[in-house]
Formats: structure tokens, sequence, C-alpha cells
């Protein structure tokens, strides 16, 4: 169970966002992703794999075609996905850890996206971006868990309805959208710092995602000084 925890923290942000490029679904992509996380649990302390990033990976997009598959509107895309599992399969079982591309960066503008209200951005990306479980993320703000559920749940059927395109936004439209992004992991590193809530003013394993997600950020958009600043600020402030 550690393994798995530990894998998917790291890798969670790669292999949502890998699937929903592949399947165009944001939705059908973090539930597949999350059906490879319950079969790893289950099968890795028999047997663990020598590449546990790209198992999960495997695991996840065949999940995924066999969502599509059920869907009888979608032979077409199935047919193109099962080309790609094939002809991608060498990649699978290649994942580089330190990669980090425009796929990490898309899913956190879509996670963020502005159709969501503040709270459903908030804990859709602690979920997909930064691999939390519902019941960490409920932990994290003091919430029931069902509500967390229905939180994430509400905010992929607005992305589905809205019509969000898994891509990155026009570099204009990315200034402008950066912000919201900003926010949300603001919202996340000042919870962790300074909770607003409970008998613990400091909870450091909330703090640590946020700067994480600030870290990520500032690779993939290092020419932006907010985000350098907002990053700045959380290393600065308390974390224990």
């Amino acid at each position: 169970m550690a393994e798995v925890e530990a894998v998917w923290r790291i890798e969670s942000a790669r292999i949502v966002a890998a699937l929903t490029r592949f399947t165009g679904d944001f939705g059908l992509a973090e539930d597949a992703a999350q059906e490879a996380v319950a079969e790893a649990i289950v099968s890795w302390p028999m047997a663990a794999p020598a590449n546990p990033a790209g198992w999960l990976m495997a695991t996840a997009r065949r999940r995924a075609i066999d969502a599509i598959r059920r869907r009888t509107a979608l032979h077409d895309r199935y047919a193109l996905l099962a080309a790609d599992a094939v002809a991608d399969s060498a990649v699978d079982d290649d994942i580089d850890p330190d990669r980090i591309d425009d796929d990490i960066l898309a899913l956190m503008f879509v996670s963020c996206h502005p159709v969501l209200s503040p709270e459903a951005r908030v804990a859709l990306t602690l979920r997909v971006v930064a691999g939390l479980s519902s019941e960490q993320i409920a932990r994290a703000f003091l919430v029931p868990v069902p509500t967390v559920q229905a939180r994430i749940t509400r905010a992929k059927k607005t992305i589905a309805a809205a019509g969000v395109p898994f891509a990155l936004p026009p570099a204009g439209e990315r200034r402008e959208r950066l912000g919201g992004v900003l926010s949300v992991i603001y919202v996340i590193f000042t919870e962790g710092s300074t909770a607003t809530s409970g008998d613990r003013l400091l909870r450091p394993d909330v703090a640590y995602e946020a700067i994480r997600l600030a870290r990520t950020l500032a690779a993939l958009q290092p020419e932006e000084p907010e985000v350098h600043g907002l990053l700045a600020a959380a290393l600065s402030g308390p974390s224990d």
C-alpha cells in the first residue's frame, strides 16, 4: 500500500494528463487511473513490477480502452486508442520520472478552470495534480469525505458539460488564467501553514503539496515572475 501511494503521488499528474490527451475525456482518465491504483494495491504485494510508473500507465490505459469500448458511440476513438496503446507500449515501460511536459501544465489549467467554483478547483487540483485521495483532502480541510467526493464529481461533470478542452490555453489566455492557478496553490499553502480550523495551526503535509505544485509550475513556466514569487513566499513561510 505504501509503495503504491508513493508512486501515485509522484506519477499521478503525468498519468492522468497522458490519459486525458489520449481519450479526450478528463473524467474517464481520472477514473481509469484510480482503477489502476486499486488494482495495484491488490497485485503489487504479490508481485511488484520492475517499473511501477509504467505498470500504472499501461493498466490505466487498458481500463480507459475498456470503458471506451463499452460506449458504442465511440468506436472510432477506441480504434485510435488501441493503435496508440500498441505504438506507445515502449513508452509505458520507459517513463522518465524527471520529465516535465506540457501535459501536466495543461492538467493544472484544466483543474483550475474558471468554470469551476474555488472549492472545486482546490479539490480537483489536489486530487488529479497532487495525487491526494478524497480522504486526505477531507482531512486537510476538515470537511466530510462525501463533500470532497461530491466536489470532485461535480467538477468533472462541469468540465465535461462546458466542453473544456484538454490543451494549453493560447499564450494570451494562459497569462490571464495564470492568476487563477496561483490562487489555488496559495489557498492550499495557506491552509497548510495557517489552518483555518481544527486544533492544529500547521499542516506540513498540505503545505508540502502546495510547494510541490509551485515548483512544478515554476519549472513549466520559468518566465513568469509571479510563479517564482509564490514559490519563494511558500519556501520562506512556516512549514513545521
